[in-house]
């Protein structure tokens, strides 16, 4: 995953803090001249708090970005092994995908609203690690459930059919705790990252998280790949399954302590940077009396110091931070008097998105759903079309094992995905003078369709291998160009204003980046309703690649009709 620099981002204006009393509602970036040194030296302080905190060295922000090494190996774990051990406790293969459904639909509704409570918790051990170390904690039971469920069942319940009942559930119910808490807990690390760093650290710590991320898939995958049925540890904990369980639960337990000392996170209620009887307070999204699209509600505020009034500046978050992160991360003295994001005024924001916005909103649907279609079901496809393996044969059969072969080389395959779209993010630097992000854009989704067109048309073993890097050319498409022509399109809107000589409503990107988050889940949504019954219908899971492929080149026609081009 690759994450914006900081000369990609959205940059942010500087705003003036009105006289103590009067309430203003505005929009957040007045009109301003811009240029690219103001968005460099654009700072910390501001309405999200008077004093800069203090830089961090290199050692603590690695130690903060392990979290994301932790998860991310969970994340791959899950990814490689969900459909087989679904389909190997007996799930029929028709309702295989619907597990998908439960996590996505509960964070297209609830994630606002779990983002902006976590902006109000006054625990003395600071507002973000709370919440952080209770999705941490879920994470690992629904991993264990996941994992483990089918062995438990096996030794607590003896008749057959009721085996196969209890285990499908216990491990449903993990594939959903473990999703559920895993797509949650990215929100509060972002924040607890933007609480506790200056601008320049938090640029820094956002490239150890991009590093720590890549890292730990391809670990995770590398060890989903490894034959550990057969190995010393495999005999000593029972199955292969339960060697990967150790693994993951050693390495998410490790990091997630270490993350959680990293920094110390200061309590909402003891500022030790208020100096003053009040001090500014915090610019919250989308509040009830907004101006428009992605207007922001201005609270009262008293000066910081003696003296006149003088022009502070927000925080300048990177378009991915804020597309993780969407509530914002300031501090909250008055609780009556915020505004907080719900999930009434996304779907507002997203209504009222100007048109291009929209259409790079449907491009990015279509690419999620490509991708995930291919991703959350590529191991099961080699397991059964590349080796010819049935998930349903009896454990000690050829035909079972086969399968599980297929399960461990499709790993390979996706650690290969991870390589290569690490790579391909160095790769698109050089080619962006020469395409533009629409053509780099239009790449990314053409050569995800052919290539998996090809592995559904040919399902050869070396021949998908060799294609799966092109799985990372399409992960790093979506993780930059989208947030990279969001950047732009405000750049745009600005000079153009500024040409004009108007004082325009200005956007903050968080909402932009939100509504492309939910499309993320949205995709996720439809391939989980869609999938299964899609496979049931062909009689095969050949289906999957070539279901990939249609959606994926379809979304090229897309986004040379419709994806508006930027210089």
């Amino acid at each position: 995953m690759t994450l914006l620099s900081g000369d990609q981002s959205v940059s942010s204006q500087p705003c003036r803090i009105p006289e103590a009393g009067k309430h203003i509602t505005s929009s957040l970036y007045p009109q301003t001249d811009f240029t690219k040194e103001t968005f460099m030296e654009s700072g910390e302080s501001g309405v999200f708090g008077a004093v800069e905190p203090h830089r961090h060295s290199r050692g603590r922000l690695i130690l903060h970005a392990t979290v994301m090494f932790g998860r991310e190996f969970c994340y791959a774990v899950e990814a490689a092994f969900v459909t087989p051990v679904l389909l190997s406790v007996g799930l029929p293969q028709s309702l295989y995908s619907l597990v998908w459904l439960i996590s996505p639909i509960l964070g297209f509704l609830l994630q606002p609203v779990i983002g902006s409570a976590s902006d109000y918790c006054r625990s003395s051990w600071g507002r973000r690690r709370p919440y952080i170390l209770t999705l941490g904690v879920l994470m690992l039971v629904g991993l264990t459930l996941f994992l483990n469920g089918d062995a438990v069942v096996s030794e607590l319940v003896t008749d057959k059919s009721l085996k196969s009942t209890w285990a499908i559930v216990i491990v449903m119910l993990g594939v959903v705790l473990f999703d559920f808490a895993a797509d949650f807990i990215d929100g509060p690390i972002k924040a607890y990252l933007f609480d506790v760093c200056s601008h320049s650290d938090k640029e820094r710590g956002l490239h150890y998280h991009a590093l720590l991320t890549g890292l730990g898939g391809a670990f995770g995958y590398l060890v989903g790949a490894m034959d550990w049925g057969h190995s010393v540890l495999g005999e000593a904990l029972g199955s292969e399954y339960q060697v990967i369980f150790f693994f993951s639960a050693l390495t998410w337990g490790v990091f997630l302590t270490l993350h959680l000392f990293s920094i110390p996170e200061q309590p909402l209620d003891k500022d030790p940077s208020d100096s003053g009887p009040s001090k500014p307070s915090a610019l919250r999204l989308l509040g009830t009396q907004s101006n428009g699209y992605g207007a922001l509600v201005k609270e009262p505020v008293s000066p910081v110091g003696p003296g006149p009034v003088t022009d502070l500046r927000p925080r300048s978050f990177s378009a991915l931070g804020e597309a993780n992160s969407v509530t914002s991360s300031a501090k909250q003295p008055n609780k009556e008097a915020q505004k907080r994001m719900t999930f009434r005024s996304m779907m507002k924001a997203l209504m009222d998105m100007p048109r291009h916005y929209r259409y790079l909103c449907v491009s990015h649907l279509l690419g999620w759903t490509a991708f995930l279609c291919n991703m959350l079901f590529f191991t099961d496809f080699m397991g059964q079309i590349v080796y010819k393996g049935n998930p349903y044969a009896e454990h000690n059969s050829t035909a079972y094992s086969r399968y599980e072969r297929g399960v461990e080389v499709g790993c390979w395959g996706l650690c290969i995905n991870a390589i290569s779209s690490a790579l391909y993010s160095y790769v698109q630097r050089f080619l962006l003078p020469y395409i533009g992000l629409k053509g780099l854009y239009f790449v990314g989704y053409f050569t995800f369709g052919l290539g998996t067109s090809l592995i559904g048309l040919f399902p050869n073993m070396i021949a998908v291998l060799i294609l799966c890097s092109v799985f990372g050319v399409m992960s790093s498409t979506l993780y930059t160009i989208p947030f990279n022509l969001i950047a732009e399109y405000q750049l745009e809107e600005e000079e153009q204003l500024k040409l004009q000589g108007l004082p325009g409503l200005q956007r903050g990107s968080g909402v932009d980046c939100a509504a492309l988050t939910c499309m993320v889940q949205l995709a996720q949504i439809l391939v989980g309703a869609g999938l299964g019954a899609l496979v049931n219908l062909a009689g095969s899971v050949v289906v999957v690649p070539l279901s990939a492929s249609v959606v994926s080149l379809f979304g090229c026609i897309f986004i040379a009709v419709f994806i508006k081009y930027v210089d």
